[in-house]
């Protein structure tokens, strides 16, 4: 079961909490959503005090606030690797019994294509969150990124191997949601799932599917902030 919380406060010191880790030169990752955000902009208050590093972001939203405090911004292509990435999740999977222990669900924003491409080539992968994410086992939707010709055929797939897909549909304009890189987003449920490694291989197999919301084996720590501190947990 998913525990309760999800206070600002308990956001704001998780992602401060995170970028603590940040060493001068460092390449960053910037993760995208609410509690990244609180670490975006103590990266900025960082550097406004001298802290030099250059940050990747995960989307659009995560590019504007960077430029709004100041953090230098660079590009994937231009850099030999990530030294950090900090990122939020919707829910994270945290039995350490389970094999699945640390295993993330992103991509309630739209951005988890991007967000896998920054957070795997980060030689650490650092999730910030609150304990309203945490689940002993995952069970929340998995956004899948598709091609716009290709949704009703992976919509008809993800039927066969026993899930429900829902295109999302945008709050602000008639139609669905479009990602930054122009594809449509599918919210497949699949009730609790207790092997995240093998459903994330057989969603990546599906024809059509950009990628998916299924971050397995890829968080090095998470710092879960509380109403009275912050939490680590290393995976």
């Amino acid at each position: 079961m998913k525990t309760e919380g999800g206070s600002r406060e308990a956001k704001r010191r998780a992602g401060e909490r995170a970028a603590e880790e940040i060493d001068d030169g460092d390449v960053v990752g910037l993760g995208t959503g609410s509690t990244a955000a609180h670490a975006i902009r103590a990266i900025g208050r960082a550097v406004d005090d001298g802290l030099t590093v250059r940050g990747i972001p995960t989307s659009f939203q995560s590019r504007q606030l960077a430029l709004e405090v100041g953090i230098p911004l660079s590009c994937l292509d231009a850099v030999d690797g990530i030294d950090i990435a900090i990122d939020g999740a919707d829910q994270i999977a945290d039995d350490p019994d389970a094999s699945g222990f640390g295993a993330l669900v992103k991509g309630g924003g739209g951005a988890q294509t991007r967000e896998k491409l920054v957070d795997s080539a980060a030689d650490r992968f650092v999730v910030v969150a609150d304990p309203s994410k945490l689940s002993e086992t995952l069970e929340q939707s998995v956004p899948l990124e598709v091609l716009p010709d290709a949704h009703a055929l992976v919509a008809d797939e993800i039927r066969r191997i026993g899930g429900e897909p829902t295109l999302r549909d945008a709050t602000h304009k008639d139609g669905p949601v479009v990602t930054d890189n122009g594809n449509l987003l599918l919210d497949c449920a699949f009730g609790e799932i207790d092997a995240p490694d093998e459903l994330a291989t057989r969603l990546s197999s599906v024809p059509g599917v950009v990628e998916h919301g299924l971050f397995v084996g890829m968080a090095d720590a998470a710092y879960v902030g509380t109403d009275e501190g912050v939490e680590m947990r290393e995976y």
